[in-house]
């Protein structure tokens, strides 16, 4: 591995209060469908997209995306 592929950083975003799977993609893939930008950024972010459901009376319930989260707006780089 070079030191050259250390300097190179996958996009990413920290989500704005309230954000959920749709409004990221609307503001960060408006090039894309919506339905294909929420698939893309679930198959990116599998460590928010299949964490555990919240409770239903959780104020997280039906949103598993956490202002803490790294959400990559992009895939992931190719091995070099």
């Amino acid at each position: 591995m070079s030191d050259n592929n250390l300097s190179v950083v996958r996009k990413s975003i920290l989500p704005r209060a309230g954000d959920s799977w749709a409004s990221i993609a609307e503001r960060e893939l408006p090039k894309l469908k919506i339905e294909d930008a929420i698939s893309s950024l679930q198959s990116w972010n599998l460590h928010v997209f299949m964490r555990a459901p919240a409770p239903e009376d959780s104020p997280r319930a039906g949103n598993p995306i956490l202002p803490s989260d790294v959400i990559f707006i992009e895939p992931p780089l190719a091995a070099a």
